[in-house]
């Protein structure tokens, strides 16, 4: 439907894609435009019957001939050229980068994946993106690598089919295809390129869980840049010990948060201002459950929105503010302003102090006095360490 309140047709001057489940149905459609207008692809809307990260186009065709191993493309043209000249155990995703849910469908079909996406940087990209979902999954990944062509329909045109067969055939493995993909950007015979490739090729089979793969391509490595096998591995447990580090130092970060019943994800600036945070909540527990005090804080113009240091407390108290201007009592559009996440921190806040046995004006005076306080000490606390760092800079200069 137009702004003008017109109908017009969703899939208007586009080529259309019928896209059919595994039962044939035909469960949405997919279009592509004639002309340069943007997007280039559009797919129905997700409907019960039809979840776009979920289906494959033509994996209804060829889920019967991939018991050794499915082509993934990168769009609707790839597979209908490689299917229209007898390679049927191709698919494609829905206009969308691969997803686990897609990677998991695959898995039932078959133990090996061949991906065959564009050649230039997106394709690179989209290609690395695909190999860890699929992995994750349990299934073995090869990589075509077309010399000479973008895609796949470029290459049986130009090079024929039995040609884009044998490439099939030689399709790189995932760390052929890496290490190939790293010492296209270097010169490995100046010093400081081979030095920059195998930092980067050392993290990449720092990846690899099985000890025995990382120990064959280590040697592997090691011949490549003629470096010592043994230097290479210690550089390699030294990235797999930091990632640790890192990692648990991550996982005690979340148990901490989580400790005092938050996370950074609903309200990233609580953890920059605990205590601050804590008062606005406080404040806005009373606002939110009594409507005499939104009276007396707005009447009395007790708080406004800069008194507020966290971006979600602040869009509460604007939130509290219009719905009091406007004479809702009731903050009935609250769920449509705010996230379900967003709405469970709202309920919390009630619930505190709901759950205490005094909440007269005397207490939120005393509240607001304690926020405004935090707040004073926090920027006291700022300024002080901006008037440190001036002393020291001051005296950098003297000396």
């Amino acid at each position: 439907k137009s702004e003008k309140g017109h109908y017009y047709d969703t899939f208007r001057n586009r080529v259309m894609f019928p896209i059919i489940d595994v039962s044939g149905n035909v469960i949405a459609f997919g279009g592509r435009v004639m002309d340069d207008s943007k997007p280039k692809y559009k797919n129905s809307s997700d409907t019960p019957v039809f979840k776009k990260l979920r289906n494959l186009f033509a994996l209804n065709f060829a889920r019967h001939d991939c018991q050794d191993a499915l082509i993934l493309c990168e769009g609707y043209m790839d597979v209908i050229a490689l299917h229209s000249v007898g390679i049927t155990n191709a698919v494609a995703t829905l206009g969308t980068a691969i997803t686990s849910e897609q990677a998991r469908v695959m898995s039932r079909y078959t133990k090996k994946v061949v991906i065959s996406y564009d050649s230039d940087e997106a394709g690179v990209k989209a290609a690395t993106r695909a190999m860890k979902l699929l992995e994750e999954v349990g299934l073995e990944v090869n990589v075509l690598s077309l010399s000479g062509a973008k895609d796949p329909d470029e290459y049986i045109k130009k090079f024929g089919v039995d040609r884009f067969k044998q490439v099939i055939n030689g399709a790189k493995s995932k760390f052929d295809y890496s290490l190939d993909a790293i010492l296209s950007k270097y010169d490995i015979s100046l010093p400081q390129d081979k030095i920059n490739a195998l930092g980067e090729v050392e993290k990449l089979i720092s990846e690899v869980n099985s000890m025995a793969e990382r120990d064959v391509y280590i040697h592997v490595v090691a011949k490549k840049f003629e470096v010592q096998s043994s230097s290479i591995r210690a550089d390699i447990e030294r990235i797999i010990s930091k990632r640790e580090r890192t990692y648990k130092r991550n996982q005690t970060q979340k148990v901490r948060q989580e400790s005092v019943g938050y996370s950074d994800r609903v309200n990233p600036d609580f953890l920059k201002s605990p205590a601050v945070a804590r008062n606005e909540e406080t404040v806005l527990g009373l606002m939110l459950l009594f409507p005499n005090h939104r009276k007396k804080v707005f009447t009395e113009k007790l708080l406004d929105e800069n008194d507020f240091m966290t971006d979600l407390n602040k869009r509460i108290f604007v939130y509290i503010h219009r719905a009091y201007d406007c004479g809702d009592e009731n903050l009935i559009s609250m769920n449509e302003e705010f996230t379900p996440d967003e709405i469970g921190r709202i309920s919390r806040m009630k619930i505190r102090r709901m759950e205490l046995s005094s909440n007269d004006d005397s207490v939120l005076i005393e509240c607001i006095d304690n926020l405004k306080k935090s707040i004073d000490k926090k920027v006291s606390e700022k300024t002080d360490t901006i008037d440190k760092l001036n002393e020291i800079l001051s005296k950098k200069r003297v000396d």
